[in-house]
């Protein structure tokens, strides 16, 4: 099998399609909008959701959760401060992961699996909020 360095001509196409960086920002940042429209809808339930993560005050917490979740994407899929945007979002999603998915704290078992499990596509997206503002950067330096 010849191996070829060259990118096939239908992913330059996929690439190349003005939409395509407009789908990937909001493919990354879509769960935030939902999570901020679901907690705004059900206050109590994400005040309830911050107690239960022993933040204190919940309603606080919860306030600034539905900001982040909606300020962060907004600022990506504007292209405005973006680096601000995935840098407000790289930070919640660590702290989240660190919160909620303390995976080093379990016994081993089904629910330790799940949590580690969390906590690393919580890395990985913060790995997609760092590649963003990267490409984003490199575009306007161009």
């Amino acid at each position: 099998m010849i191996r070829s360095r060259e990118t096939p001509r239908f992913v330059e196409a996929v690439l190349a399609w003005p939409p395509t960086a407009t789908i990937a920002r909001l493919a990354l940042v879509g769960a935030y909008l939902l999570g901020a429209l679901v907690k705004a809808s059900d206050f109590p339930g994400a005040v309830a959701e911050q107690a239960h993560f022993g933040m204190t005050p919940p309603a606080f917490w919860a306030v600034l959760t539905i900001a982040v979740e909606i300020v962060g994407p907004l600022l990506i899929l504007t292209r405005r401060w973006l680096w601000l945007g995935a840098g407000m979002l790289g930070v919640f999603t660590l702290l989240a992961a660190l919160k909620a998915n303390a995976f080093w704290t379990m016994a081993a078992g089904h629910d330790r699996f799940m949590a580690t499990n969390a906590f690393f596509e919580h890395i990985g997206l913060i790995g997609g909020f760092v590649l963003v503002a990267l490409l984003d950067r490199r575009e306007h330096a161009a």
